[in-house]
């Protein structure tokens, strides 16, 4: 027998989420489709959303309401510790997420997704044949075809630098922490 999930994409893209018993209105919560591709700026997407999830018109967003909308905009069940952190940050005068530092994290969560895919396609770039990791010979032939006048010993010293566990292959996670490197990553403080 299947666990029922919490999140649930049906038909049409809508998300159905079980509300907690003690929230208003119980049962099943339905929101609209979150197609990236549906018109309008990301604010304007997430102001729509935001709007979608604050079915009571509180004027902010709670807990439940909040996990909901980051389904919808992102398409993946936020953490506890993402949820908590998120949480924890809104003022204490506040019950919840309000609209205005909604569209701030909202944002903030996009540009790292779109930092991360960024990272993610030159590191397919560089791994040519599929194999998960970079070796000395990927790098030596990505720097020689942006910079082909790089001495091999810098090329070299680049990748000892980059190969943190010395095992002669950069993993993503490796590649992504040096493409990252002295980068204020405030995305990181709720979207970890």
């Amino acid at each position: 027998m299947a666990a029922s999930p919490r999140f649930a994409p049906i038909a049409g893209g809508v998300v159905v989420a079980p509300r907690k018993s003690n929230e208003a209105g119980g049962g099943l919560m339905c929101a609209a489709p979150s197609r990236a591709g549906s018109g309008g700026s990301g604010t304007d997407r997430y102001v729509r959303v935001f709007e979608a999830c604050d079915e009571d018109k509180k004027g902010y967003l709670s807990r439940e309401d909040f996990k909901v909308a980051v389904v919808m905009l992102f398409g993946y069940k936020p953490s506890k510790v993402e949820v908590d952190s998120v949480m924890a940050s809104v003022q204490q005068k506040n019950s919840g997420v309000l609209l205005e530092e909604f569209l701030k994290l909202m944002s903030t969560k996009k540009a790292a997704q779109l930092h991360h895919s960024e990272i993610r396609q030159i590191f397919t770039a560089f791994d040519m044949q599929y194999k998960g990791f970079l070796t000395l010979e990927d790098f030596k032939r990505a720097f020689n075809s942006v910079a082909p006048k790089l001495p091999e010993r810098i090329i070299v010293e680049a990748f000892r630098e980059v190969d943190q566990d010395s095992d002669g292959h950069v993993s993503f996670k490796e590649f992504e922490s040096a493409m990252n490197y002295g980068q204020n990553e405030v995305s990181q403080l709720h979207f970890a």
